[in-house]
């Protein structure tokens, strides 16, 4: 007779344990991996979102400061301005709707360029002439949200006030 208490190999009751400890570690792996994928997600979104503000931003400070003429009376929401090239231009940001669009002033018939959206305040602080009739300087900041992450980019141009010729 043989020596019951000498076993080659597992019994099936620490197989079953062997496998029910690595099904465990396999959804805790799982739900790592989606929270990680969740989380690049939304950096990625509000790196975009951000980004677009840069570009808006970028574009608008280069225009203003190479441009001549500003309205210190624009309201907050929208910065009013001749361009190097002559062109009467508004950037204007619209809370309805989240977005800070680009309009072309010579032109009512063309429609209205989309420069960024997922915008949540946006403001254009303008800095006015000793004499009020034009503008010095123009503050600009912008807030993007991107699900619940908000970033706000900042940026100030100092217009030159040289027609051109």
């Amino acid at each position: 007779m043989k020596n019951a208490g000498n076993k080659n190999g597992f019994g099936i009751v620490e197989l079953l344990i062997a496998m029910a400890i690595t099904a465990m570690l396999l959804v805790a792996v799982a739900f790592a991996f989606r929270a990680s994928m969740a989380s690049y997600r939304n950096n990625e979104d509000i790196f975009m979102a951000v980004n677009r503000a840069r570009q808006a931003l970028f574009r608008i400070t280069t225009q203003l400061r190479t441009g001549y003429w500003a309205d210190p009376n624009a309201p907050s929401n929208e910065c009013s301005f001749y361009t190097a090239g002559g062109d009467n231009i508004t950037y204007r940001y619209n809370s309805a709707d989240s977005k800070l669009y680009l309009i072309t002033n010579d032109d009512p018939a063309d429609s209205d360029y989309v420069l960024c959206d997922n915008v949540t305040a946006m403001s254009f602080v303008k800095t006015p002439t000793d004499d009020g009739s034009d503008t010095r300087s123009v503050q600009i900041s912008i807030t993007v949200s991107s699900g619940d992450a908000q970033r706000t980019v900042s940026s100030a141009a100092v217009i030159r006030r040289t027609p051109p010729n």
